[in-house]
C-alpha cells in the first residue's frame, strides 16, 4: 500500500467530521427557531476597559435570542449545546441606543444597533440586534405584567 493512502483516508475522515459539525449547527439552529420568537442578537457581558472606548470589538459574542415567557434566552451561534448560555428575566431596564462604529461594526451582524441594558442584579450589558428585533424587544420589555418593578433610566 502506498504511503499516501492512509494520509488520504485521514484527510477524508476529517472532512467528513467537519461536514457533520456544520450539519449539526444547522439542525440546532432550526431546532431553536421551531417555536418562533427567535432573532439574531449579539451580547457583550463586560463593558470595555477604560481608555479603549465603547466602539472596541472586544467582548462581542454572536448569538441568537429567544423569548420564552418572562425570560429572554440567549444562545451562542457556534455551539452545539441545546441550552441557553444566558437567561435574562424581564425585569431589565433599557438604556441608550447607538450605532456601532469602527472595528465594532465588523464584529457584529450588518445593520445591527447596540443597546445598553441594566439587569435586575445591577450589571450593565450590551445587546446588538436589528432595528426590527429592537422594536420587538422594546415592546416585550414594556409589556411586563402590572406590579413588576419598572425603574426609569
Amino acid at each position: 500500500m502506498p504511503w499516501w493512502q492512509p494520509v488520504l483516508d485521514i484527510v477524508a475522515g476529517l472532512a467528513f467530521l467537519a461536514a457533520l459539525a456544520l450539519v449539526a449547527l444547522f439542525v440546532r439552529r432550526r431546532w431553536l427557531n421551531r417555536y418562533g420568537g427567535t432573532f439574531e442578537c449579539s451580547v457583550r457581558m463586560r463593558a470595555p476597559s477604560r481608555g479603549t472606548g465603547p466602539q472596541t470589538a472586544r467582548g462581542w459574542v454572536l448569538g441568537l435570542a429567544r423569548y420564552s415567557g418572562q425570560d429572554l434566552e440567549w444562545f451562542r451561534i457556534f455551539s452545539f449545546s441545546p441550552r441557553p448560555q444566558w437567561v435574562f428575566d424581564r425585569s431589565l431596564t433599557v438604556g441608550a441606543r447607538r450605532t456601532p462604529h469602527g472595528a465594532e461594526a465588523f464584529s457584529l451582524y450588518a445593520g445591527h444597533r447596540v443597546v445598553a441594558v441594566r439587569l435586575a442584579d445591577g450589571r450593565t450589558i450590551e445587546l446588538a440586534m436589528s432595528d426590527r428585533a429592537l422594536t420587538g424587544f422594546l415592546a416585550w420589555v414594556e409589556a411586563a405584567p402590572p406590579g413588576q418593578d419598572r425603574r426609569p433610566t
